[in-house]
């Protein structure tokens, strides 16, 4: 991950919340009072987003003491404490939301992808995300698909070429499309093309396709359609997939499964802050 990136991304996420200051805090404490909290788990999966806690309360105050005794990729259960921060009451307070928002998000990412890479184990494919992210959390999601094992697709517009049906509804045929992109691309970026029927298949094929992704297809049709494709282009399936089928896809020997699911319709994975006090704890969000 780029940190300088993410720590410019952390004042801009802290300047929209806090804007010209933290009423709350700022009218209770004084910026002397020093406290210590603790995120935990409320339930269990994949932990994610350790930088986002040591740079986003170093953002605030380089005075703040961070200790992590849950790493990325590490599975967690209920209860159990993620990360202790020591310092400046007010500080604490102003970036709990923020960050809290973040990592309940990136777990439940990574806890999304395990979970498929946990559903096909034993095959030969390999998970992916999709370009379905929020924008300006792009970095933080797909960090948090790698977290929990599975990969990365393109970034962006700018890494690979992949023609959809617009494109080449656009360009009057898939062969216009791929060709024209082919006559300008330099050798290090592929292109990849979407195809939903046999003939379109064929003529990715025939015009040089370097992946085809077999677009909203059921298993029973790749499996049938897989063997007209040569080894030199590399195969991935997409659309309709779920934790409940995606073995079926994965076991018709699709080299690459890619689920938007991983990033666009995750559930916020449940952590807490909670005040360390005499005599115990004191939950103070959730």
């Amino acid at each position: 991950m780029n940190i300088i990136k993410l720590e410019e991304m952390l004042k801009q996420f802290f300047n929209e919340d806090i804007g010209d200051g933290d009423l709350s805090s700022e009218y209770i404490f004084s910026p002397k009072e020093q406290g210590t909290f603790s995120f935990y788990a409320k339930e269990s999966g994949i932990f994610c987003g350790a930088p986002i806690i040591e740079h986003g309360f170093h953002v605030l105050d380089r005075s703040i003491k961070v200790n992590l005794p849950k790493k990325d990729g590490e599975a967690v259960e209920a209860g159990d404490v993620i990360a202790i921060i020591d310092g400046p009451l007010q500080k604490l307070l102003m970036g709990e939301r923020v960050i809290l928002n973040l990592i309940q998000r990136m777990s439940a990412i990574a806890t999304a992808a395990h979970l498929a890479v946990q559903e096909i184990s034993g095959t030969h494919t390999k998970i992916c995300d999709t370009r379905k992210t929020i924008p300006g959390l792009r970095m933080l999601d797909k960090y948090a698909v790698r977290i929990g094992g599975a990969f990365n697709h393109r970034n962006g517009l700018y890494d690979a070429i992949m023609l959809k049906d617009n494109h080449i509804a656009f360009a009057g045929s898939l062969t216009n499309a791929i060709q024209a992109a082919r006559e300008k691309v330099g050798h290090t970026v592929k292109i990849e093309v979407e195809i939903e029927t046999k003939k379109q298949l064929d003529e990715a094929i025939l015009a040089g396709a370097d992946i085809i992704m077999f677009d909203n297809r059921s298993p029973e049709e790749i499996r049938a359609w897989l063997p007209a494709v040569p080894s030199s282009i590399t195969t991935e399936a997409s659309g309709g997939i779920t934790l409940e089928n995606i073995r079926a896809y994965a076991q018709t020997g699709i080299q690459w499964i890619s689920l938007g699911s991983l990033t666009h319709s995750v559930k916020t994975f449940d952590i807490s802050a909670l005040v360390q006090m005499k005599g115990g704890y004191s939950i103070v969000h959730h």
